[in-house]
């Protein structure tokens, strides 16, 4: 469902096929539409001084950077089943800890790549500093994660469970 190395990524199926569609849309359609803009605004003049050229241009580029992006996830890609339910913290799941073991001091967060973020619930990496710390525990267990200033924190594993969007 992440990445869980360097040059891996995991997907279901399901956000297999959506990325999939994404980079279709956006090598076809999308890039057509950006192009044509690019032409129209390229008509208007001076390019110097054309406001609707360069914010095409610019529009253009950040297209292209997904395309990129998309093309090398997809060729990393495994596609396969979401994790298990077993209580154990795993790239996929939805996170529920306690900080310093303080149950009304609590994060429910998502574990996962970008790909995955959603306004719904805050996305934390398995590469990050708490997505390290947390994967392998299980419900009951607690976890230790280094802070930006390198003083280590402790959490309590509360809930974990697979992700469902």
């Amino acid at each position: 469902m992440t990445q869980t190395s360097e040059n891996v990524t995991w997907l279901t199926q399901e956000a297999y096929n959506k990325l999939k569609a994404e980079l279709e849309h956006l090598t076809g359609p999308a890039r057509a539409e950006i192009s044509a803009k690019i032409a129209a605004a390229r008509e208007e003049g001076d390019l110097r001084e054309n406001g609707g050229y360069h914010a095409a241009k610019e529009e253009q580029g950040k297209q292209e950077l997904r395309v990129r992006q998309l093309t090398q996830l997809l060729e990393n890609a495994k596609v396969g089943e979401a994790p298990a339910a077993d209580g154990a913290v795993a790239p996929g799941m939805v996170v529920t800890i306690a900080f310093d073991g303080d149950e009304d001091d609590t994060l429910t967060f998502l574990l996962a790549s970008r790909e995955y973020a959603s306004s719904d619930i805050e996305t934390y990496s398995p590469q990050s500093p708490l997505g390290t710390g947390v994967i392998g525990h299980k419900v009951g267990e607690n976890a230790e994660y280094e802070l930006p200033n390198g003083k280590k924190a402790l959490v309590k594993i509360l809930k974990a469970q697979p992700y469902e969007s």
